[in-house]
């Protein structure tokens, strides 16, 4: 077996995939992410201390293309199992296709966060808070467009741009910190590419907007209104801590914008409703 893993869960999503293989019996080869080689080599080790064999679990680390070449066309190697962006999934199942691997590929998300006018807005706005701010808004499970309901937005607006702006931004270490740095300027410099493209195209911003003293990469979390299909930011994965924030006045109308993405993973939406949640 062989594991590609991403830099964002850097420990849990190698265990997540090492202990299935071992558990049939597989020795298994992991290629970390270029940002975070060394969680993977530091769970290598341990797994030798651990008293597995020498051998069983190898992490390879170096250029990702030279080294997933190689993964995915020696023919020793039955599956795949890869966690990262849909472009790089795509190019993986066809390199793998001449050698007929098994695959598993956990890939982008664009994730909708609904909010009903029968939602309890305190807890809606608090997992709002939890699912897009989350390690910085860099999780392929976080919020990626929110929508609510045309006839509450102001209140829950108001509710949820008081708890962002209560949030602190900071070294993820230290004590009392909620939102720590993003990955690396080019992540930095994507967050504010997709901005700058939707306040240009008449987005309103509500707080945030900007990057945070607290480091080079620290960006403070933010929340944009106003957002039309035009703007980039409508259907491209964010990966970062900007929440923009759509208005809806149906179910069909928000069940059809939600699904009105090629990406799957992940949904949320809060609700009083019993009978909705089951539809």
């Amino acid at each position: 077996c062989a594991a590609i893993t991403p830099w964002n869960f850097p420990a849990a999503m190698i265990t997540r995939k090492a202990a299935p293989a071992l558990a049939a019996g597989c020795t298994i080869i992991i290629k970390p992410a270029t940002e975070t080689p060394f969680s993977a080599l530091a769970l290598g080790a341990l797994a030798e201390q651990a008293g597995i064999p020498a051998g069983v679990i190898q992490v390879v680390t170096g250029k990702s293309s030279v080294i997933g070449d190689i993964l995915t066309g020696d023919a020793r190697i039955h599956k795949l199992s890869f966690t990262g962006s849909t472009e790089v999934g795509r190019t993986l199942m066809a390199q793998c296709a001449p050698t007929i691997k098994k695959l598993s590929l956990e890939l982008g998300g664009n994730a909708p966060f609904i909010v009903f006018d029968d939602a309890d807005l305190e807890k809606a706005a608090d997992g709002l808070i939890a699912s897009k701010y989350r390690n910085a808004g860099q999780t392929c499970v976080c919020a990626n467009r929110v929508y609510v309901q045309d006839s509450i937005k102001d209140k829950f607006l108001d509710i949820f741009i008081k708890k962002v702006a209560e949030l602190k931004v900071g070294n993820g270490m230290e004590e009392g910190v909620n939102v720590g740095p993003l990955i690396n300027e080019k992540a930095l410099q994507k967050v504010q590419a997709l901005l700058k493209d939707a306040l240009d195209k008449g987005a309103t911003l509500m707080a945030g907007g900007s990057t945070n003293n607290a480091s080079a990469l620290a960006y403070n979390p933010t929340v944009i209104t106003d957002i039309s299909a035009d703007m980039d930011i409508a259907s491209e994965e964010i990966f970062g801590p900007i929440a923009p924030v759509f208005t809806f006045s149906s179910e069909e109308e928000v069940i059809r914008a939600a699904n009105d993405t090629i990406y799957g993973l992940a949904a949320y939406f809060y609700s009083s409703d019993y009978a909705r949640a089951w539809r």
